[in-house]
C-alpha cells in the first residue's frame, strides 16, 4: 500500500523534488530554442544532478555536518541561479555576438524592455513611447511606472554587467526576503519554503534570463508579512508599489485587502485601500499625465489583447488550449476562468485568510488558477504560485495556531519570534 504523502521520507520528496529539476533543465539544455535558456540548462543540470547525487547518500543514514538537506539547495542554487546569470550579464556586450536574432540573445526581451523605460522616463517623462503604424510586441512596456526602478542602472551608469536588470531584480528580492524573516524575528526556514519557492527550476531559469517576477512575489510576501506584523500604512505602500510594478499582482492585492479586514478589522482595511491609493496617485499621475493615450495602450490594451499588436502569449496550458478551439472555445476558457474567480471569492468571503501561511495559499491558489486558465498565458507565470506556497511554507513554520496563546500574544502586538517558531521535524 503507498504510504501517506505526510509518511513518506523528507529525502525521498527531495530527491523526487531534484530529479524533476534535473529533467527540466536537461530538456532545457538540448532542446530550448533559446540559446540563454541553453546556457542555463547545461549549467542548471551540474547543479541538480549534484542535489540528486547528494541526496541519494542522505537516505538511509544518520545525520553529520555534510549531510544537511539544505547542502542541495545551495548547490542548485549556485549551479542553476548565480552561475549562469553571471555567465549571461557577463557576455552580454554590446560588441558581442551570439548569432541569429531573435534566438540567441543572452537576455529575454523582459530586461531590455525594463531598462529602455527607464531610459525613456529620464528623457520623456514617460516608459511608454508612442508607437509606430504596425507595432511589434517588444515595441511595448507593459509593466507599471515602478517597474522602471531596477531598470535606471542601466539609464544613468549605462551599458555594462553591473548595471544589468537582472542584478537588481535579484538584489530587490533579496532584500524583500531580509525584511520579511526580520519581520518574522528571523525564524528557522522550512527546505520545504526553500525548495518551492528560490530553487524550483522554474524561479531559476526566469532570475537567469529575465528575472523581472521575482520582485513582484518578493514584495507580496513582504506585504503579506506586513499586514500581520505592521500594520495598515507600511504594508498598503508596499502593496501600492508592487500594484504599480505589475497588474499581475491585483489579485494578490484583493486576497491582502480581505485579509486586512479579517486580521486588523474595517478601519485598517480603510487605511490599507487609501494608502494603496494615494501611493497609485503619486506613483502614476505624473507618467500619466505626460502620456494618457500611450499610457492605456501599453499597460491596459496590450496585456489585455485589445491593442494594436497582440500579446505572443501562448504556452499550452489548459486554458490556452481551450480558447484554441475557435469562438466556443474562448467563450468556455472565459466562463471556467469565472468559475475560478468566483470560487476563490466565496471561499475569501465564507472563511477569510488569518494568518500568513492562509494569505499566501490563496493568493498561490488565485494566480495558479488564472494563470491555468487564462486564455492567453506563459508557462513561466507557475513561478507566481509555486514561489507562494514555498513562502506559504515559511509563514506556516513560524505562526501559531488561532486560538493558542502564541497567537493571542501575537495579536497583542508582538512579533512571533524565533522561540515561538514550530520546530522543523526534519533531523537533517
Amino acid at each position: 500500500m503507498p504510504q501517506p504523502i505526510s509518511r513518506v521520507p523528507p529525502v525521498r520528496l527531495d530527491l523526487l523534488f531534484y530529479l524533476v529539476g534535473l529533467t527540466f533543465a536537461g530538456a532545457s539544455a538540448l532542446w530550448s530554442e533559446f540559446y540563454g535558456y541553453r546556457v542555463w540548462g547545461n549549467l542548471a543540470t551540474i547543479g541538480y544532478l549534484l542535489a540528486v547525487a547528494h541526496t541519494a547518500l542522505l537516505a538511509g543514514r544518520g545525520p553529520g555536518r555534510l549531510r544537511s538537506r539544505w547542502i542541495p539547495i545551495g548547490l542548485v542554487a549556485i549551479f542553476a541561479i548565480l552561475v549562469p546569470t553571471a555567465v549571461l550579464v557577463i557576455v552580454r556586450s554590446p560588441a558581442f555576438v551570439w548569432g541569429p536574432w531573435p534566438w540567441s540573445f543572452p537576455a529575454q526581451p523582459e530586461v531590455w524592455v525594463v531598462e529602455r523605460s527607464a531610459r525613456l522616463l529620464l528623457d520623456d517623462g514617460t516608459p511608454y513611447p508612442a508607437l509606430g503604424p504596425t507595432p511589434h510586441p517588444d515595441d511595448y512596456t507593459p509593466y507599471g511606472p515602478a517597474m522602471t526602478i531596477y531598470g535606471l542602472p542601466r539609464a544613468i551608469l549605462g551599458d555594462g554587467p553591473a548595471t544589468d536588470a537582472r542584478l537588481m531584480f535579484l538584489a530587490i528580492s533579496v532584500l524583500c526576503v531580509v525584511l520579511t524573516l526580520r519581520l518574522l524575528g528571523w525564524p528557522r526556514v522550512p527546505v520545504l519554503a526553500a525548495q518551492l519557492a528560490v530553487v524550483n527550476p522554474i524561479t531559476a531559469l526566469t532570475a537567469s534570463v529575465a528575472g523581472d517576477d521575482l520582485p513582484v512575489i518578493a514584495l507580496i510576501v513582504l506585504a503579506a508579512a506586513l499586514v500581520y506584523r505592521a500594520g495598515p500604512v507600511p504594508a498598503g505602500m508596499v502593496g501600492a508599489l508592487v500594484v504599480n510594478t505589475k497588474l499581475t499582482a491585483l489579485p494578490a492585492m484583493a486576497v491582502l485587502t480581505v485579509a486586512m479586514f479579517a486580521h486588523r478589522g474595517g478601519r485598517a482595511g480603510a487605511i490599507f485601500l487609501g494608502t494603496i491609493c494615494a501611493a497609485t496617485v503619486i506613483i502614476v499621475g505624473p507618467v500619466l499625465a505626460a502620456d494618457p493615450a500611450m499610457f492605456i495602450e501599453h499597460l491596459i490594451k496590450f496585456p489585455a489583447g485589445l491593442g494594436q499588436a497582440r500579446s505572443p502569449a501562448a504556452s499550452p496550458l489548459p486554458g490556452h488550449l481551450i480558447a484554441q478551439a475557435g469562438p466556443i472555445g474562448h467563450a468556455v476558457a472565459i466562463g471556467l476562468l469565472g468559475v475560478a474567480a468566483c470560487a476563490i471569492t466565496a471561499w475569501l468571503v465564507l472563511r477569510p485568510p488569518r494568518t500568513p501561511a492562509d494569505t499566501l495559499t490563496r493568493i498561490a491558489v488565485g494566480l495558479g488558477a488564472a494563470i491555468v486558465l487564462a486564455p492567453a498565458t506563459r508557462w513561466g507565470y507557475l513561478i507566481y504560485p509555486l514561489a507562494m506556497l514555498g513562502a506559504a511554507a515559511g509563514f506556516a513554520a513560524t505562526t501559531p495556531n488561532p486560538g493558542s496563546a502564541a497567537d493571542t500574544h501575537a495579536h497583542g502586538g508582538t512579533p512571533v519570534g524565533p522561540t515561538e517558531s514550530v520546530a522543523d521535524p526534519d533531523p537533517y
